[in-house]
């Protein structure tokens, strides 16, 4: 399998396209197996190349930064793109058709199973625990894509017998022409609204999950939510809706409290699970289907996922510190994910909000937060800052987070929690929301 992906690219002209993590991966693969190939890369950072001991003493890159980086891609035979770079307002026409990226690389060459997850959110935890279930069933597998792991770096570790689980995100399904064996699409929400031209595109970019199957694949999505309504039609896999809405026409659904797979009831909701709240349960009732499609023992899986510990900065509890429960949800990106998270704590007294603006609208949070229980609206900037006139609660402005857990501390009701999650992305003010999650955390602590 690593044969013909070398065969592909040897004597190419192949550009990799960004130099973070994946680059630097796709780097690695191509100077092993062809340490004489010419390899051409290119990022915005000025004179990365000057910086990265990857690179030094390698005589055989050409490398471009700053404002050209994007210049002349036509001249490519090869682009390895990086998830995250736009092309949003340029013309692409001329090469398109060139641009991959290691996961499209991974499913054309590469002979394995295959089960894609995507979604606005709660693609990490299902990507997570879809590979746990399978693990403690003793199949061989892999978590590789989005979860912060590229394919690239275990490529050489697949066997035939290994089910690669993918997380991916619109960013690496945008110009996406393969997809996975099994495809699950969660939900899609306004989100990333400065990497695409429209909400339209974005949704169009999750959609490469599925639009490459054939007539023996699987795609599993949500029939509740009325864009993938619109998009599903295209599909030439075989579809297994899910409806958390309780849509018996759907082959996995919720009824009376409990999940269905094509009318036979398979788990009771009210059982303890450690993972809480609507959406938790909506990921859960995709791997369900999955084990149905894979002929895992269903049992097994209700083990697997009642013992489930939420991943870090997701609902993730932090402690009770003088008799105040403290809640992390830094991943919370998007209103709808606030939302669902201050729903499945139902006591949150303080909710802390605001992150970087993507055009996002508010709406929906403000009227919620209105009619909520909660008691204490703690704004960080930028978004919190602008949408803390329309509350009518105690909004507390702060530039910090400092200042928010400060002042979480004083105003929380004893007995009650403290919620952290931001309806907002992270950046302009944080590397990325695992940092703003940790610090947040760190000061709880003291």
């Amino acid at each position: 399998m690593v044969t013909e992906l070398i065969d592909y690219l040897k004597n190419k002209k192949v550009m990799i396209l960004g130099f973070g993590r994946e680059g630097k991966s796709t780097y690695k693969f191509i100077r092993k197996h062809l340490k004489e190939q010419l390899i051409y890369i290119s990022d915005q950072k000025e004179n990365f190349w000057s910086e990265e001991e990857l690179l030094q003493g390698d005589e055989k890159i050409i490398c471009y930064s700053g404002e050209e980086y994007l210049d002349h891609l036509e001249e490519y035979d090869v682009i390895i793109k990086a998830p995250g770079i736009s092309f949003v307002g340029m013309d692409i026409t001329e090469y398109e058709q060139k641009i991959t990226s290691q996961l499209e690389l991974f499913l054309e060459f590469f002979d394995v199973y295959t089960i894609g997850i995507t979604g606005t959110k709660g693609k990490s935890t299902t990507s997570s625990l879809m590979y746990q279930i399978l693990q403690d069933q003793g199949k061989k597998s892999m978590l590789l894509g989005n979860i912060g792991t590229p394919v690239w770096d275990f490529i050489e570790d697949f066997q035939k017998d290994t089910i690669a689980v993918l997380e991916m995100s619109s960013h690496q399904l945008e110009y996406m022409k393969k997809s996975p064996n099994i495809a699950i699409l969660l939900n899609i929400f306004p989100d990333h609204l400065d990497h695409y031209e429209s909400y339209e595109a974005y949704a169009r970019a999750k959609c490469n999950i599925f639009e490459h199957q054939n007539s023996t694949d699987y795609f599993l999505w949500n029939s509740d939510n009325e864009m993938l309504q619109q998009l599903v039609e295209k599909t030439k896999g075989i579809t297994y809706s899910v409806s958390f809405l309780g849509r018996e026409e759907s082959e996995v659904y919720l009824k009376d409290a409990a999940v269905f797979i094509k009318d036979k009831k398979v788990y009771d909701t009210k059982e303890k699970c450690k993972l809480v709240g609507d959406y938790s349960l909506n990921n859960m009732m995709f791997v369900l289907g999955v084990s149905e499609i894979l002929n895992l023992d269903l049992k097994q899986t209700i083990q697997t996922i009642k013992q489930f510990e939420p991943l870090r900065h997701r609902l993730q509890l932090v402690g009770n510190y003088d008799e105040v429960t403290y809640y992390d949800n830094s991943i919370a990106t998007i209103p709808e994910a606030t939302i669902e998270a201050v729903k499945a704590l139902q006591n949150v007294d303080t909710l802390i909000i605001g992150g970087m603006d993507r055009g996002i609208n508010y709406t929906g949070l403000i009227n919620f937060i209105n009619q909520s229980e909660v008691s204490n609206i703690v704004c960080m900037p930028k978004t919190g800052h602008d949408i803390a006139d329309k509350i009518e609660k105690s909004t507390y402005l702060v530039s910090s987070m400092e200042e928010a857990v400060q002042i979480a501390k004083k105003v929380t009701q004893k007995g009650k929690s403290c919620l952290l999650s931001p309806a907002a992305a992270s950046y302009g003010f944080f590397k990325n929301f695992e940092e703003k999650g940790d610090l947040y955390q760190k000061l709880i602590k003291f």
